[in-house]
């Protein structure tokens, strides 16, 4: 179904997207997006061409908020106890959040970043952790007066500003929540969804994997693919361990033989632990071990990927563009590469990863694929892949999940539960801005 083979031993608006796509054929998107709109009599409000006026940060709230609740008691979303790197430090707790005792408070959080323009026309991209003094104190003024339709020219004028500082990191998650901004503008622009820009859906839906603990509630929702949580990490010993595998096995149960199980180390492992534990829970068929270790030790994912074959290895969420994966490349570190679409570089930099992943042969399932921007891009991709998703919190009314599936366009099917994209022009948010 997915070309993710198990353990190896070793329309709508037909004219504006016609129009695009003459333009395209012509070279738009190799510099500017500006020549098809030139022909395409798009339905956009504007008499001459586009400029930016501003970029900035913005706080947002759902136009139609679901009912508020506290997840029932013992919940993994209600605890998140799951290992961390920090473990290893008994101060520190493995839960996460502003809350936790290691993560940082909400003032360096996700972004959402705002780029307007002169004739109206808004876009909105998410960036990730420690993006917001730099995209307003850096890629403001890099963009203010420049044509928002020239994107590849401007993620490349980001680039090079912040090399200096940059590179990965917060940067990098600056440049991701401004280019998603980008890409949404345009598709506002001609009034098409973000995929119709990307050359059209591939896949009518795409088939979704649930993260999180809570396994009962997502087979309850008609998930066949679910992926786990690591609990306990090597400064819990031979116990943790045994305790994790029993964990997988209870899971396994729950799933059924033919359902599709992976497990979240989150950077929390070493070599030798990550060896113990992909011996100790081959017997449940274990489709894939994620971020065994921390995202630099690209030689000891090589070691591991060499050594393991009853499991797949994964990885990449907290990797930072193409040059970062063609790390991963070199070491022939993982099976399946994980980009996080703001963290990477934003869409124009996750459509280079999947060019090299495609070139490669090697499965791309980006981190939270599920979610509203990465989802345009996944329903174009050559090779089918699975989005993730996080399913709300137990412990809700009955409305709070029949929104979920609403506003996910989620459909059922003989893998479970699928997903697609808006056809709102843009990436579809739907959301107010509230300051």
């Amino acid at each position: 179904m997915t070309g993710l083979e198990q353990p190896r031993d070793r329309g709508r608006r037909g004219r504006s997207r016609r129009a695009f796509l003459a333009g395209l054929a012509g070279g738009a998107l190799g510099g500017s997006i500006g020549a098809a709109l030139a022909s395409a009599a798009p339905p956009w409000p504007v008499e001459g061409g586009l400029e930016i006026t501003d970029v900035r940060l913005v706080r947002t709230k759902p136009r139609n908020p679901p009912p508020q609740y506290e997840p029932a008691p013992g919940s993994y979303w209600a605890t998140r106890e799951a290992a961390r790197p920090i473990m290893i430090y008994p101060e520190y707790t493995g839960k996460r959040g502003p809350d936790s005792k290691w993560m940082p408070d909400r003032s360096i959080g996700p972004v959402i970043v705002e780029i307007s323009t002169n004739k109206g026309l808004n876009g909105y991209g998410r960036g990730g952790h420690g993006a917001g003094p730099i995209v307003e104190g850096n890629l403001r003024k890099l963009l203010v007066g420049k044509n928002p339709l020239e994107i590849e020219k401007l993620w490349d004028v980001m680039w090079r500003a912040t090399l200096f500082y940059g590179r990965a990191g917060a940067a990098v998650h600056a440049i991701s929540g401004a280019d998603l901004a980008l890409w949404d503008l345009a598709g506002k622009a001609f009034g098409v969804p973000v995929y119709q820009l990307l050359g059209g859906r591939t896949w009518e839906r795409v088939p979704c994997y649930a993260t999180g603990n809570d396994v009962e509630q997502s087979l309850e929702f008609g998930y066949k693919k679910v992926k786990l949580a690591l609990q306990h990490g090597p400064a819990e010993g031979r116990e943790g361990l045994k305790k994790n595998v029993e964990h997988v096995k209870r899971t396994r149960e729950l799933l059924g033989p033919d359902g599709d199980l992976m497990i979240d180390c989150w950077m929390a492992l070493t070599e030798t632990y990550t060896l113990q534990l992909a011996e100790a829970v081959a017997p449940y068929r274990v489709h894939w071990l994620e971020e065994v270790l921390m995202p630099d030790e690209y030689e000891g994912f090589g070691r591991l990927n060499r050594q393991i074959t009853s499991t797949l290895l994964a990885t990449g969420e907290h990797e930072y563009t193409r040059y970062g994966f063609s790390r991963l490349a070199h070491y022939e570190a993982v099976d399946i590469w994980q980009p996080e679409i703001q963290y990477c570089g934003g869409l124009t930099e996750l459509r280079r990863i999947g060019a090299m992943a495609l070139e490669r042969g090697i499965p791309l399932i980006p981190h939270a694929g599920g979610f509203v921007e990465p989802i345009h891009y996944l329903a174009t991709m050559p090779q089918l892949t699975w989005a993730e998703t996080t399913l709300p919190a137990p412990g809700g009314p009955a409305e709070v999940y029949r929104m979920f599936e609403e506003e996910r366009h989620i459909s059922r099917g003989p893998e479970g539960v699928y997903i697609q994209p808006s056809e709102e022009p843009g990436f579809g948010w739907d959301f107010e801005v509230v300051g």
